[in-house]
């Protein structure tokens, strides 16, 4: 979906880019080469044009689209960048990161999962995350990211981000993470059904008590946060491409 992209362009909306789809110009080689382009747009042909060779230079450097992209077209990085990508979750005592603690964070990058336990390895996460270029949530933008953020005070996050709550809700689901993946038909493990953030919380306060069995399922309900998101990511980033581009 990147390159087939134009509206990371400044000056160029979602009017324009429609208008080069409609006329059969899908993709930036298809501006290059077709002599219809320059009609299309005028005197800002050349403009567009040398934009267009600035993106192919950085076709793999996702922090020149993430300079270019609103916030809310950030899903078109997903099929380019998505070796890059990570799925984060972060399981907690409350609500404020400057006064709560983390408990665990989770992190998936498709195929692996890594989780950061407060009180046993949790420090490591500031170096982990440093290996991706992409961050995918559920919520993030309003809560774990800025969460995190306060709460180490040394983390700030300068990768590309698509929060998948915002993204799914252009597409019609509402509701919560669980709520929505009830709805496309993503099913959990019989005991951690139900199960929401406040159980996490509960859950985590059993653990201080001394059951280790609390903390396990803890970690089990974070991993399958992050292994579920995947799927919500692939099935959003489908459908809004099936509804904003003609060529599918």
């Amino acid at each position: 979906m990147l390159v087939n992209t134009f509206l990371h362009i400044p000056g160029v909306g979602e009017a324009t880019e429609k208008r080069l789809w409609e006329n059969q110009i899908f993709c930036w080689e298809d501006f290059l080469s077709q002599p219809l382009a320059s009609r299309l747009t005028g005197s800002r042909f050349s403009y567009i044009r040398n934009y267009i060779h600035y993106s192919k230079r950085n076709l793999h450097n996702i922090q020149f689209f993430k300079a270019l992209l609103a916030h809310e077209e950030m899903w078109r990085l997903f099929e380019q960048f998505q070796h890059q990508a990570v799925y984060l979750d972060i399981e907690t005592t409350g609500l404020y990161g400057a006064q709560d603690d983390i408990t665990v964070i989770g992190l998936y990058d498709g195929e692996q999962t890594q989780t950061f336990i407060h009180g046993v390895n949790l420090e490591q996460f500031k170096s982990a995350i440093k290996d991706y270029q992409l961050i995918i949530t559920f919520n993030g933008s309003c809560f774990d990211l800025p969460f995190i953020e306060a709460y180490f005070k040394d983390v700030r996050f300068g990768q590309a981000h698509i929060d998948l709550r915002f993204l799914l809700k252009r597409l019609g689901y509402s509701g919560g993470l669980k709520s929505i993946e009830q709805q496309l038909g993503i099913c959990r493990e019989e005991d951690l059904k139900g199960l929401n953030g406040y159980d996490a919380v509960l859950l985590w306060q059993r653990y201080l008590k001394g059951d280790k069995a609390a903390l396990k399922r803890l970690v089990r309900y974070n991993t399958e946060d992050i292994v579920n998101l995947k799927t919500l990511m692939r099935i959003a980033y489908k459908q809004m491409r099936q509804r904003c581009f003609p060529c599918n």
